[in-house]
């Protein structure tokens, strides 16, 4: 017989699997092009009945939250790694290529999260951290440039998410060709006036 801790022990795991599976469905669906996928697209990927993903995801907020943290949880190592270079030109290579790295993984999540923005709240405070965070970013490892506060505010544009996106997506740019035109366009910012 199977004492009664055991049976909980093996309920709960399979309960986590089921939940793991359901959240990376959801990012395969997304990488896959897909905005908006339905539950019932989620479940069969997930290979779990309908059911099981209300279950465990009340609502899409929570099911937002959990694709978040797992993102983050990819990211952690490229965003925690110190910049290499001592001057502010090398740090600005180092940062935009890191950027780059990290918008091309986040790119799928990122343009469904954009669709449902106005009716999720989560996904709302989620956006406005990554915008907060990127900006303490800049502001921490190209402090000279940041100090002009018109210059800070050109720069956070010219190296956010949505340049990014743009320069991809509706200008249909390759990776190294966005790379270049976002550190051509920051260089040029960081070059003192009338040079």
């Amino acid at each position: 017989m199977t004492s009664e801790p055991e049976e909980t022990d093996g309920r709960r795991q399979r309960g986590l699997d089921s939940r793991d599976r359901i959240v990376e469905a959801m990012l395969e669906l997304m990488r896959e092009g897909e905005v908006a996928p339905g539950a019932e697209r989620v479940a069969s990927r997930a290979d779990v009945g309908l059911r099981t993903v209300f279950r465990h995801f009340r609502d899409m907020d929570n099911l937002y939250a959990e694709i978040s943290r797992t993102i983050e949880g990819e990211l952690a190592d490229l965003v925690a790694r110190p910049l290499a270079s001592g001057d502010e030109s090398g740090r600005l290579v180092e940062l935009a290529s890191r950027r780059a790295e990290a918008y091309e993984r986040i790119f799928p999540f990122k343009h469904a999260s954009t669709a449902h923005r106005h009716r999720s709240d989560f996904l709302a405070r989620d956006h406005a951290q990554m915008v907060s965070n990127l900006r303490q970013a800049l502001a921490r490892d190209l402090p000279a440039a940041c100090a002009d506060p018109g210059r800070m505010e050109a720069l956070d544009l010219v190296m956010s998410f949505e340049a990014w996106s743009r320069l991809r997506r509706e200008q249909g740019l390759a990776r190294d060709e966005a790379l270049a035109v976002i550190l051509a366009a920051a260089a040029a910012l960081l070059r003192p006036a009338g040079t």
